[in-house]
Protein backbone atom coordinates (compact mmCIF):
# COMPACT_ATOMS: atom_id res chain seq x y z
CA UNK A 1 0.00 0.00 0.00
CA UNK A 2 1.29 3.56 -0.40
CA UNK A 3 2.06 5.62 2.11
CA UNK A 4 1.21 9.33 1.68
CA UNK A 5 1.75 12.56 3.36
CA UNK A 6 -0.56 14.92 4.92
CA UNK A 7 -0.04 17.27 2.07
CA UNK A 8 -1.67 14.90 -0.72
CA UNK A 9 -4.85 13.63 0.72
CA UNK A 10 -6.79 16.25 -0.59
CA UNK A 11 -5.75 15.17 -3.82
CA UNK A 12 -5.99 11.78 -2.78
CA UNK A 13 -9.34 12.18 -1.33
CA UNK A 14 -10.71 14.50 -4.32
CA UNK A 15 -9.20 11.19 -6.90
CA UNK A 16 -11.07 8.82 -4.38
CA UNK A 17 -14.40 10.42 -4.30
CA UNK A 18 -14.31 10.70 -7.86
CA UNK A 19 -13.85 6.94 -8.17
CA UNK A 20 -16.56 6.00 -5.66
CA UNK A 21 -19.14 8.84 -7.45
CA UNK A 22 -18.42 7.30 -10.77
CA UNK A 23 -19.42 3.60 -9.64
CA UNK A 24 -22.39 4.84 -7.93
CA UNK A 25 -23.73 6.99 -10.80
CA UNK A 26 -22.74 4.15 -13.59
CA UNK A 27 -24.97 1.85 -11.14
CA UNK A 28 -21.94 -0.66 -9.92
CA UNK A 29 -23.12 0.54 -6.13
CA UNK A 30 -26.59 0.86 -5.95
CA UNK A 31 -28.98 2.08 -3.33
CA UNK A 32 -28.06 0.41 0.40
CA UNK A 33 -24.31 -0.81 -0.95
CA UNK A 34 -21.64 -0.81 1.81
CA UNK A 35 -18.75 1.34 1.07
CA UNK A 36 -16.15 0.96 3.21
CA UNK A 37 -13.03 2.94 3.16
CA UNK A 38 -10.51 0.49 3.73
CA UNK A 39 -11.54 -1.62 0.81
CA UNK A 40 -11.80 1.58 -1.30
CA UNK A 41 -8.13 1.95 0.14
CA UNK A 42 -7.12 -1.14 -1.02
CA UNK A 43 -8.68 -0.46 -4.56
CA UNK A 44 -6.98 2.76 -5.17
CA UNK A 45 -3.74 1.39 -3.18
CA UNK A 46 -3.94 4.70 -0.85
CA UNK A 47 -4.05 4.72 2.77
CA UNK A 48 -7.61 5.17 4.47
CA UNK A 49 -7.47 8.65 5.33
CA UNK A 50 -8.21 10.01 2.33
CA UNK A 51 -10.59 7.25 1.62
CA UNK A 52 -12.61 7.99 4.40
CA UNK A 53 -12.24 11.61 3.52
CA UNK A 54 -13.77 11.04 -0.15
CA UNK A 55 -16.65 9.12 1.44
CA UNK A 56 -17.08 12.00 3.96
CA UNK A 57 -17.03 14.62 0.93
CA UNK A 58 -19.51 12.27 -0.94
CA UNK A 59 -21.91 12.26 2.46
CA UNK A 60 -22.37 15.68 2.06
CA UNK A 61 -23.17 16.09 -1.48
CA UNK A 62 -25.78 13.35 -1.18
CA UNK A 63 -24.43 10.38 -2.77
CA UNK A 64 -23.98 8.29 0.62
CA UNK A 65 -25.54 8.00 4.14
CA UNK A 66 -23.80 7.25 7.63
CA UNK A 67 -25.79 4.59 9.58
CA UNK A 68 -24.68 3.75 13.53
CA UNK A 69 -22.90 0.61 13.51
CA UNK A 70 -23.46 0.12 9.46
CA UNK A 71 -20.79 2.67 8.62
CA UNK A 72 -21.50 4.28 4.73
CA UNK A 73 -24.44 2.76 2.28
CA UNK A 74 -25.48 4.42 -1.13
CA UNK A 75 -28.05 6.49 -0.44
CA UNK A 76 -31.55 5.83 -2.70
CA UNK A 77 -31.69 8.75 -5.43
CA UNK A 78 -35.41 8.48 -7.58
CA UNK A 79 -36.29 9.96 -10.77
CA UNK A 80 -38.02 12.93 -8.78
CA UNK A 81 -34.74 13.45 -7.16
CA UNK A 82 -33.07 14.22 -10.34
CA UNK A 83 -35.29 16.41 -11.84
CA UNK A 84 -35.26 18.61 -8.65
CA UNK A 85 -31.72 19.18 -8.85
CA UNK A 86 -31.80 19.83 -12.44
CA UNK A 87 -34.86 22.19 -11.72
CA UNK A 88 -31.74 24.17 -9.65
CA UNK A 89 -29.33 23.48 -12.28
CA UNK A 90 -31.37 25.04 -15.47
CA UNK A 91 -32.10 28.16 -13.21
CA UNK A 92 -28.62 28.93 -12.39
CA UNK A 93 -27.41 27.78 -15.74
CA UNK A 94 -30.04 30.53 -17.43
CA UNK A 95 -28.68 32.99 -14.93
CA UNK A 96 -25.35 32.05 -16.48
CA UNK A 97 -26.41 32.32 -19.76
CA UNK A 98 -28.01 35.26 -19.10
CA UNK A 99 -25.08 37.01 -17.79
CA UNK A 100 -22.94 35.96 -20.40
CA UNK A 101 -24.89 37.39 -23.03
CA UNK A 102 -24.45 40.86 -21.87
CA UNK A 103 -20.94 40.65 -20.74
CA UNK A 104 -19.53 38.51 -23.14
CA UNK A 105 -17.93 40.28 -26.09
CA UNK A 106 -17.57 39.28 -29.99
CA UNK A 107 -14.81 36.84 -29.59
CA UNK A 108 -16.95 34.63 -27.00
CA UNK A 109 -19.24 34.37 -29.89
CA UNK A 110 -16.07 33.36 -32.31
CA UNK A 111 -15.33 30.83 -29.81
CA UNK A 112 -18.69 29.06 -29.43
CA UNK A 113 -19.39 29.27 -33.37
CA UNK A 114 -15.94 27.17 -33.51
CA UNK A 115 -16.67 24.86 -30.60
CA UNK A 116 -19.96 24.42 -32.42
CA UNK A 117 -18.04 23.55 -35.82
CA UNK A 118 -15.79 20.88 -33.76
CA UNK A 119 -19.19 19.08 -32.65
CA UNK A 120 -20.60 18.85 -36.04
CA UNK A 121 -17.24 17.43 -37.02
CA UNK A 122 -17.18 15.22 -33.96
CA UNK A 123 -20.93 13.83 -34.71
CA UNK A 124 -20.14 13.02 -37.75
CA UNK A 125 -17.41 11.08 -36.74
CA UNK A 126 -19.36 9.52 -34.20
CA UNK A 127 -16.61 9.85 -32.02
CA UNK A 128 -18.30 10.22 -28.47
CA UNK A 129 -15.56 11.27 -26.42
CA UNK A 130 -14.38 14.43 -28.61
CA UNK A 131 -18.32 15.06 -28.12
CA UNK A 132 -18.45 15.30 -24.71
CA UNK A 133 -14.74 17.16 -24.05
CA UNK A 134 -16.38 19.68 -26.63
CA UNK A 135 -19.59 19.90 -24.96
CA UNK A 136 -18.18 20.79 -21.71
CA UNK A 137 -16.19 23.39 -23.78
CA UNK A 138 -19.06 25.13 -24.77
CA UNK A 139 -21.31 25.38 -21.72
CA UNK A 140 -17.80 26.35 -19.45
CA UNK A 141 -17.13 29.25 -22.34
CA UNK A 142 -20.86 30.56 -21.56
CA UNK A 143 -20.42 30.14 -17.45
CA UNK A 144 -16.77 31.47 -17.42
CA UNK A 145 -18.20 34.39 -19.33
CA UNK A 146 -20.41 35.10 -17.24
CA UNK A 147 -18.22 36.00 -14.24
CA UNK A 148 -20.05 34.47 -11.30
CA UNK A 149 -18.40 31.89 -9.87
CA UNK A 150 -20.81 30.67 -7.05
CA UNK A 151 -23.71 30.24 -9.72
CA UNK A 152 -20.81 28.15 -11.77
CA UNK A 153 -20.45 26.14 -8.53
CA UNK A 154 -24.20 24.71 -8.57
CA UNK A 155 -23.65 23.58 -12.10
CA UNK A 156 -20.70 21.72 -11.28
CA UNK A 157 -22.35 20.31 -8.25
CA UNK A 158 -25.37 18.47 -10.25
CA UNK A 159 -22.96 17.20 -13.00
CA UNK A 160 -21.48 15.32 -10.89
CA UNK A 161 -24.36 12.85 -10.53
CA UNK A 162 -24.40 12.42 -14.58
CA UNK A 163 -22.75 9.17 -14.95
CA UNK A 164 -19.88 9.23 -17.63
CA UNK A 165 -20.81 9.17 -21.24
CA UNK A 166 -24.39 9.08 -20.41
CA UNK A 167 -25.78 11.59 -22.53
CA UNK A 168 -23.58 10.55 -25.77
CA UNK A 169 -25.15 6.99 -25.08
CA UNK A 170 -28.48 8.58 -26.11
CA UNK A 171 -30.22 8.51 -29.50
CA UNK A 172 -30.47 11.64 -31.04
CA UNK A 173 -28.54 13.42 -28.57
CA UNK A 174 -25.80 14.71 -31.02
CA UNK A 175 -28.16 16.44 -32.97
CA UNK A 176 -30.10 18.55 -30.63
CA UNK A 177 -27.29 19.21 -28.76
CA UNK A 178 -25.62 21.41 -31.71
CA UNK A 179 -29.31 22.35 -32.56
CA UNK A 180 -29.66 24.04 -29.11
CA UNK A 181 -26.35 24.95 -29.28
CA UNK A 182 -26.96 26.84 -32.47
CA UNK A 183 -30.21 28.69 -30.79
CA UNK A 184 -27.92 29.63 -27.85
CA UNK A 185 -25.06 31.28 -29.80
CA UNK A 186 -27.51 33.21 -31.84
CA UNK A 187 -29.14 34.43 -28.91
CA UNK A 188 -25.71 35.64 -27.44
CA UNK A 189 -24.68 36.89 -30.80
CA UNK A 190 -28.00 39.39 -30.94
CA UNK A 191 -27.35 40.44 -27.14
CA UNK A 192 -30.50 38.88 -26.54
CA UNK A 193 -30.24 37.63 -22.70
CA UNK A 194 -33.86 36.26 -22.20
CA UNK A 195 -33.67 34.63 -25.20
CA UNK A 196 -30.47 32.88 -23.84
CA UNK A 197 -31.79 32.71 -20.59
CA UNK A 198 -35.03 30.59 -21.67
CA UNK A 199 -33.18 28.53 -24.35
CA UNK A 200 -30.62 27.75 -21.43
CA UNK A 201 -32.96 26.67 -19.02
CA UNK A 202 -35.17 24.75 -21.69
CA UNK A 203 -31.86 22.47 -22.66
CA UNK A 204 -30.79 21.99 -18.82
CA UNK A 205 -34.07 20.50 -18.20
CA UNK A 206 -34.67 18.50 -21.57
CA UNK A 207 -31.27 16.69 -19.92
CA UNK A 208 -32.52 16.11 -16.51
CA UNK A 209 -35.70 14.72 -17.75
CA UNK A 210 -33.43 12.07 -19.49
CA UNK A 211 -31.72 11.13 -16.54
CA UNK A 212 -34.52 10.81 -14.56
CA UNK A 213 -36.12 8.39 -16.67
CA UNK A 214 -32.37 6.71 -16.74
CA UNK A 215 -32.62 6.59 -12.81
CA UNK A 216 -36.57 5.43 -12.83
CA UNK A 217 -35.87 2.78 -15.09
CA UNK A 218 -32.46 1.92 -13.67
CA UNK A 219 -34.99 1.64 -9.86
CA UNK A 220 -37.20 -0.31 -11.48
CA UNK A 221 -34.95 -2.80 -12.65
CA UNK A 222 -33.45 -3.56 -9.42
CA UNK A 223 -36.79 -3.54 -7.84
Amino acid sequence: MTEVSVGDRPQLADVAAAYVRERITSGVLVAGDAVRPETIAQELQISTTPAREALQSLRSEGFLELAPRRGFRVTKVTGDDIRDLFFINAMAAGELAARATIKGSESLVERLQSIQKQLHQAAERHDAAELELLNHRFHREINLAADSSKLADVIQLVSRWVPPHFYTSIEGWSATTIHDHQQLIDAVARKDGESARRLMQEHMRRSGEQLAEYVDERQRAAD
